[in-house]
């Protein structure tokens, strides 16, 4: 007679099944169903132990072992922290993953939640110290195997565009991927486009003005449909999308890979000296751009942010009767033109002196500026205590290393991992310095109110005269995020 305690305990087994691409995937019977059929083979001899396979499948169809971006991966980690999986099945260790990081999280995972993995063709089982490392052994070269892999593909690439040849990625307007040679073809329709739009650009000399033009005529970027059926593309054009278009080598009939410039051998769209000339106005219109903005002398850059679009403001200036007008200007306006926001820009100088003003009043409002350094103690005091846990950690850490250490100087000699440890110990104690000083500067007394106070009065008064860098820092350490709604209300 079977007693009780000899019936063994039920376990609980999910079989987990990948397959890299889609191919084969519409069959009545294909990879993932192979594998699960040798799985549930394998789970049926061991039900003497207890083994039951649960209904649920996880099958990932179509998705790469290089990430744990699966659909059916995150739904079998779910499960395995509700509680609901004792043994994770798989065919063979690559099929769970080809990364050695993304599995060592993974089995960090099962080992957390007390679930074995079992690989049924490579015979182990990560219940046991040996099966734990043939299966660390075993990912590593399904890592290498991964790595090879991705190291022919770039080369491959890299022999095709050297060739002139189209080797994939997104389409590009103006041509057409003809997939049984896979070779670019020129469209007629969206190349008199692309044409257009170059000219354009050589008659505004500027990306503004032609994000505006191509909005009004309703011309959209690259529309196409992927293998699944997915519309990509077709969006409205802006400055980076127009700048990519006007910088891309494809429409002068050659390819670009990395830093290289090839010649393709689709036709070209654009003539070579057209596309030449725009490269060189580009070129010229960024380098006037980057002194402008580094002559600008804005303290409120990457400050300011316009009310009703929420983007961010960027500096610029006009010349007007050899007069500078500083302004900052919408970013959404700039990209997408004027027309686009209600701000557009606003004056620098007013923009800047009443953010100055706004903060010397500081000086003078004694119940703001108690709560001020009342919040400033209180930050103070939090950033101690982190500092004082920190530095207990850091002693008993030490200490601990230290203990580690052969007193016998024989010892040491043979012992690898000897001049680590003096490293580790080092580091150990250069952050111990660190802490110490940061700790003594935070126990010194905090500022009064009246002399934080004169403290803000004597910034005033030499503040305009520092360097635009250092104001702009002060600016920073004082302001959070500055709007423009008040300041157009008051300039009206």
């Amino acid at each position: 007679m079977t007693t009780k305690s000899n019936i063994p305990a039920t376990v609980r087994c999910a079989i987990y099944t990948r397959k890299s691409t889609e191919e084969g995937l519409e069959q009545n019977f294909n990879s993932l169903d192979a594998q699960r059929e040798a799985a549930l083979a394998y789970i049926q001899s061991q039900r003497h132990e207890g083994w039951k396979c649960l209904p649920i499948r996880y099958d990932d169809g179509g998705f790469t072992g290089g990430n744990m971006d699966r659909p059916a991966l995150k739904c079998l980690l779910a499960d395995v922290e509700a509680g609901k999986i004792d043994s994770v099945i798989t065919y063979k260790v690559d099929r769970l993953s080809r990364s050695l990081l993304d599995f060592a999280r993974i089995i960090g995972i099962f080992e957390k939640h007390h679930v074995s993995f079992v690989s049924i063709t490579q015979q182990f089982n990560s219940a046991t110290s040996m099966g734990r490392l043939v299966l660390n052994v075993l990912l590593s070269f399904a890592q290498f195997e991964r790595e090879i892999i991705s190291e022919r593909t770039r080369d491959k690439i890299a022999a095709t565009r050297r060739k002139g040849k189209w080797s994939g990625g997104f389409p590009v307007l103006g041509y057409d991927v003809d997939k049984e040679v896979l070779r670019l073809v020129v469209n007629p329709k969206e190349a008199a486009r692309v044409r257009t739009i170059f000219g354009l650009y050589l008659k505004h000399q500027g990306l503004l003005p032609v994000v505006r033009e191509l909005e009004r005529r309703g011309w959209r970027t690259k529309a196409w449909v992927t293998r699944k059926g997915r519309k990509m593309g077709g969006y409205a054009f802006i400055k980076t999308k127009l700048h990519a278009l006007l910088t891309n080598p494809i429409y002068a009939g050659k390819l670009r890979y990395k830093t290289e410039v090839h010649q393709g051998e689709h036709a070209a769209i654009v003539d070579p000296v057209k596309w030449q000339k725009v490269q060189e106005l580009l070129r010229y219109n960024r380098n006037k751009c980057l002194a402008e903005r580094n002559s600008s002398g804005a303290i409120l850059k990457g400050l300011l942010y316009c009310r009703p679009c929420g983007c961010a403001m960027t500096p610029t200036y006009a010349s007007k009767g050899g007069k500078r007008y500083r302004y900052y200007v919408c970013s959404n306006a700039l990209k997408r033109g004027w027309d686009h926001c209600p701000s557009q820009s606003v004056p620098a100088g007013g923009m800047e002196e009443i953010v100055m003003e706004q903060i010397s009043k500081v000086s003078q409002d004694s119940e703001g500026l108690k709560r001020i350094l009342q919040e400033a103690f209180k930050q103070r005091k939090m950033r101690l205590a982190d500092l004082e846990l920190e530095q207990r950690g850091l002693e008993r850490e030490l200490k601990s290393l230290t203990k580690s250490l052969p007193t016998n100087t024989s010892d040491s000699d043979n012992n690898p991992g000897l001049e680590s440890a003096h490293e580790n110990i080092g580091h150990l104690k250069r952050r111990l310095t660190e802490n110490h000083e940061q700790t003594q500067s935070l126990r010194l007394p905090g500022l009064k109110i009246d002399q934080a106070a004169r403290a803000l009065a004597t910034l005033e008064k030499v503040l305009g005269n520092l360097p635009t860098v250092e104001q702009a820092r002060f600016v920073r350490s004082a302001v959070q995020r500055p709007i423009t709604t008040e300041v157009r209300a008051s300039w009206s």
